[in-house]
């Protein structure tokens, strides 16, 4: 007789990454590393390498209200990332389904992707109004890099201090936490600050030089989601994902191409 075993499960709502170093399919690496069962629902299928998007095509609304619905539907699901949502569509699409009194019980951790690692641009501008009137207001952390702070604060955000001004504005407008990522900040650490209303606090590692990945962001937040799936507290489950995201680059992978070396994240550390 088979023996029943049971695992938390989370739930990521993203971009397809053909390369696989981030969207959905890095996230479903993390969640299976930290011991989480990890379950997708596409936003849109991305042609890309490390250091090039090529094309990006959105999934019908409809179909992603499906996706969602049915996974809300038949499994125990204990924590829900977003990733790249790409259309106006398809951020209300989440944000109603969020919306819902049952749904709004499950932890939900935003990262507002914008703009790819090699600068190309993800989100559709009229998508950030429906972030910052709808779906923001669900969140149990929001955790913007230091770009996407500037777009949404309309702030600089280029040091620390900025960061700490930025992330301070965004959770007194919208009433939850904001998590600053700092991975572009110059000097030899990347510190992300973590603002509630009662306190900022910093969580810090060293910079690994000489590497050129991509999916930091959505590791990050990934491990975030899969913490709270845990049923970690907010904190440790930052403290623990700031951790695997430093060890999956330190451990990177490296291939050699026409071009040079390609390298990618190392989830299974």
């Amino acid at each position: 007789m088979a023996l029943r075993r049971t695992i938390p499960v989370a739930l990521t709502i993203a971009g397809s990454d053909c390369s696989a170093g981030a969207g959905l399919q890095a996230d479903l690496k993390t969640f299976s590393a930290l011991g989480v069962y990890g379950l997708t629902a596409v936003t849109c299928v991305i042609a890309e390498v490390p250091g090039k998007v090529s094309r990006i095509q959105a999934v019908d609304a409809e179909n992603l209200r499906e996706q969602i619905g049915l996974l809300l539907a038949n499994f125990p699901i204990a924590a829900v990332k977003t990733g790249l949502l790409f259309s106006p569509e398809v951020v209300g699409v989440v944000a109603n389904i969020f919306a819902q009194p049952a749904a709004q019980k499950i932890p939900l951790v935003i990262d507002p992707v914008m703009v790819a690692t090699s600068g190309d641009s993800l989100l559709q501008p009229a998508a950030v109004d429906i972030y910052r009137a709808r779906l923001f207001p669900l969140a149990t952390l929001v955790t913007p890099n230091m770009a996407e702070a500037a777009v949404l604060s309309g702030l600089p955000v280029r040091n620390l201090e900025e960061m700490r001004t930025a992330g301070e504005q965004l959770q007194a407008t919208f009433g939850k936490p904001f998590l600053v990522k700092g991975g572009h900040l110059t000097g030899g650490r990347a510190t992300d600050l973590l603002v509630d209303g009662a306190s900022v606090e910093e969580f810090s590692a060293p910079f690994i030089d000489e590497v050129s990945t991509h999916g930091t962001g959505c590791i990050y937040s990934a491990a975030i989601a899969a913490g709270l799936a845990q049923g970690m507290a907010l904190r440790p489950a930052i403290t623990r994902a700031k951790e695997f995201v430093r060890r999956a680059i330190s451990g990177h992978l490296t291939w050699t191409n026409s071009l040079g070396e390609i390298h990618a994240l190392n989830h299974g550390l």
